[in-house]
């Protein structure tokens, strides 16, 4: 019964940066704020009710739309960190 009535496992939490060590605490925030775009993009997707077929491409084109992610931004070509 608790199962039923109980949040499912499987989904993963924001994460908070004041439960991490302090010299991970700025990848927690990056991160953390990756989910907040990721869980708005989700929320649009269900407002504008996409079908499930087409759910992944909404959602890629909407976190492409909302800027680029700050972990894979200095991964791409001409950056300076790639050079």
């Amino acid at each position: 019964m608790a199962f039923v009535l109980g949040e499912p496992s499987f989904a993963q939490k924001l994460v908070d940066p004041n439960s991490v060590a302090p010299e991970f605490r700025e990848a927690a925030v990056k991160r953390r704020a990756e989910q907040i775009r990721q869980i708005e993009c989700g929320r649009k997707a269900d407002a504008a009710k996409v079908l499930p077929r087409d759910r992944t491409a909404y959602l890629t084109v909407c976190l492409a739309e909302e800027g680029p992610n700050p972990a894979t931004a200095a991964a791409k070509p001409g950056s300076p960190v790639s050079d």
